[in-house]
């Protein structure tokens, strides 16, 4: 049985276009959502002396703006409680670290001045806050469009270097160094990858020396950071610009991508010849994310189409489980600890509290949708999802209940739902 309960709707007066939960323990609580905006010049008003001369164009300038919202599960009616506000370049995307560094969480913005901005999430008398931490700009005269950490896998040996990833308007990747003592940013190489804008750049979580790109070319392409500019391997498996690609947290060797092209396609990436599923999916796949315990699980914006929470079990079927060690993901090992029969955390509340009120887990997701193997579960009306973990214990917790954040971009609002559904 599967149901998607409205639990709020935000007004974020910008364009909304990424939405992020905190993902570390104490603060999963906190969702931070991006805005976009595109103010035009104002029509110059009528002047007859003016006719016949020319007119210069002002530029157009990209506004945005970075909301830090709380999760208060005790308030039935509006849970999410603004905390701050911050006026920005506009944002194309954002990123939380999944470890904390220097004892705080932080959030990396990718945004229209071309630059990655790090912020450090501190406590204040109520809630939190996000103070700037450190920026680089990556170029003059681009947009930075997209940026990715190298941590999406837990389990992160102690000498492995904290590093992101990022991708701009002219093609170009960035590979940055956070010194994690005093943290701040360093870029350690660039390297045309693309022949128009590089929309997305990703980490391998399980070899974080690899990185893939996908550009307006319509490619797809896996890199070496030890020898920049010099790419593994190119795809014109998919036909029009890709724009986003994740790299499975839980499963080695497992690639999502997506594309302007509608179609989400799934990959072994030791074989990238030939995707392992190709599903249409009516609109362009502008995120995508795996959600954090349900290992097979996709949650999908695609842009006018909606978003939609996909099966890939079948697809995926064919690896197994990840070998047991160190390097196995901390949501692998939570679902296994999970009992499948517990009830949920709602169902001990009073008469009096909706169910429809209460949070198992949740994670941040955005992506789009897949059929032939993989298995359409549910459909939303939104272009950007995010499921979070709300902090209840792994043995507690009933994982086919989620909480979804969403974004849609054209009414510039931020939706709040539950999702109710068979995670197997």
């Amino acid at each position: 049985m599967m149901g998607a309960f409205a639990l709020q709707t935000v007004d974020t007066e910008l364009t909304a276009d990424s939405v992020e939960w905190c993902p570390l323990q104490g603060c999963r609580h906190l969702l931070a959502c991006g805005t976009y905006q595109l103010r035009r010049p104002e029509d110059p008003p009528a002047d007859p002396q003016s006719k016949g001369r020319m007119e210069v164009e002002e530029p157009r300038v990209r506004l945005g703006r970075l909301f830090l919202y709380n999760f208060n599960e005790n308030n039935s009616t509006h849970p999410l409680v603004e905390v701050q506000r911050k006026d920005t370049s506009a944002i194309l995307d954002m990123k939380w670290c999944h470890i904390p560094v220097a004892g705080h969480a932080l959030l990396g913005l990718a945004d229209a001045s071309g630059s990655i901005q790090l912020l450090r999430l501190v406590e204040s008398e109520k809630s939190h806050v996000l103070e700037p931490l450190s920026s680089l700009a990556l170029e003059e005269q681009c947009l930075a469009l997209s940026l990715d950490w190298s941590t999406g896998k837990t389990g992160r040996a102690r000498d492995q270097p904290l590093k992101i990833i990022s991708s701009d308007s002219t093609g170009q990747l960035h590979l940055l160094m956070v010194n994690e003592t005093a943290p701040r940013l360093q870029k350690v190489a660039s390297w045309q990858a693309h022949q128009f804008e590089a929309w997305i750049a990703a980490f391998d979580y399980w070899h974080t020396e690899i990185v893939y790109s996908g550009g307006d070319d319509g490619l797809l392409r896996g890199w070496d950071t030890r020898v920049p500019g010099r790419f593994l391997f190119t795809s014109k498996r998919h036909t029009m610009g890709v724009c986003s690609i994740q790299s499975s947290p839980h499963w080695e060797h497992v690639l999502a991508t997506g594309s302007y092209d509608e179609h989400i396609l799934l990959w072994d990436t030791r074989n990238m010849k030939q995707p392992l599923a190709d599903t249409p999916v009516q609109g362009g796949v502008w995120r995508i994310k795996w959600h954090p315990f349900h290992h097979h699980l996709l949650l999908a914006a695609c842009m006018h189409s909606g978003f939609k929470i996909l099966n890939c079990q079948k697809a995926m079927g064919e690896w197994g489980p990840v070998a047991a060690g160190p390097q196995v993901a901390h949501a692998a090992e939570w679902l296994s600890q999970r009992s499948q029969h517990r009830t949920p955390a709602w169902a001990t509340e009073p008469d009096s509290v909706s169910k429809k009120k209460k949070v198992c887990n949740i994670k941040c997701i955005i992506s789009a949708t897949l059929s032939g193997n993989l298995v359409l579960l549910k459909t939303f009306k939104a272009t950007a999802a995010t499921t979070r973990d709300c902090g209840v214990n792994p043995e507690e917790a009933d994982s086919t209940f989620s909480l979804l954040a969403t974004c849609s971009f054209y009414d510039h609002a931020l939706h709040l739902w539950e999702w109710e559904g068979n995670g197997a």
